[in-house]
């Protein structure tokens, strides 16, 4: 019963017939339209872009013309961001390759830090596929940040080689007694770090995922450029400084192989002086 406008109660069965349907309990909304959520990952193998990109294919194949579709959370940032990380991944080196060279004056020691980059991004992508994880935008964050990590442990070998080859080592010597001495310190920096992303690597709860790709890449990449570092940084050292000696000589050897010209002045015989202070 439902009250009329007097006041009495009237039968519902009077204002129209009630049938039962099967419906959702919620429906969700997206920008104000009823939506369907869809929640999924790549397989393992596939980057998420291949299956962004999958996805595109089937709603263009399968949903009415009427139906459209939007991307959100992680995948949404991931396609706002673009080709935007490879040019923010660019600016960094090219940041840090400026401020070594103005730090050291030259334009060959930044070459010898930033070498150490590589080899940490070859530890991030080993441990990310170890753990069958995609490169994602949080992924791309940690890749900038393994930059500056990286080239943080090159630079204690290369500074220290650097002062034992001013001081009269050979190049391999200097190379060889910075790594050996450099060790220590490399090793509990790194560490350090290394242990306090563990918690990121293994985060759990809401947005765990987030944190656990931030945390493999750089847990990965800051153990291959801690181990790797104390070999290759030396050799770079090493071949890098002694291109850079050779190049300085050649230019050198050029400009004193060719005889100097000298003046010379008519002055008297020694035998004739006295005949010329006589005659004065």
């Amino acid at each position: 019963y439902v009250r009329n406008a007097s006041g009495g109660m009237v039968p519902l069965s009077t204002l129209g017939k009630l049938v039962p349907i099967v419906g959702p309990e919620t429906v969700p909304h997206y920008n104000n339209n009823a939506s369907a959520l869809i929640n999924g990952g790549a397989a393992p193998g596939f980057s998420s872009g291949q299956a962004v990109a999958a996805m595109e294919r089937a709603a263009a194949n399968v949903l009415p013309r009427d139906f459209g579709y939007e991307w959100t959370g992680i995948t949404f940032q991931e396609l706002k961001a673009g080709s935007i990380a490879s040019v923010v991944f660019g600016l960094a080196i090219v940041f840090v390759f400026l401020i070594l060279a103005a730090q050291y004056e030259s334009w060959a020691m930044p070459f010898m830090v930033l070498l150490a980059v590589p080899l940490a991004l070859f530890g991030a992508f080993v441990v990310l596929l170890l753990r069958g994880m995609q490169i994602d935008v949080y992924s791309q964050i940690g890749f900038v940040m393994l930059i500056g990590l990286a080239a943080k442990n090159a630079i204690l070998i290369v500074e220290f080689a650097r002062r034992r080859r001013e001081e009269g080592l050979t190049i391999v010597e200097a190379s060889m007694e910075a790594a050996r001495l450099r060790l220590r310190p490399i090793l509990m920096t790194a560490f350090a770090f290394i242990l306090g992303v563990l918690p990121l690597m293994f985060a759990t709860g809401a947005g765990a995922a987030s944190r656990q790709s931030i945390g493999t890449t750089v847990f990965g990449g800051m153990v291959a450029a801690t181990i790797l570092s104390l070999v290759f940084v030396p050799v770079f050292y090493a071949v890098i400084e002694q291109l850079r000696e050779r190049g300085e000589k050649e230019p050198a050897e050029g400009h004193h192989g060719a005889p100097e010209s000298k003046e010379i002045e008519p002055t008297a015989e020694p035998a004739l002086q006295p005949l010329a202070q006589a005659a004065e």
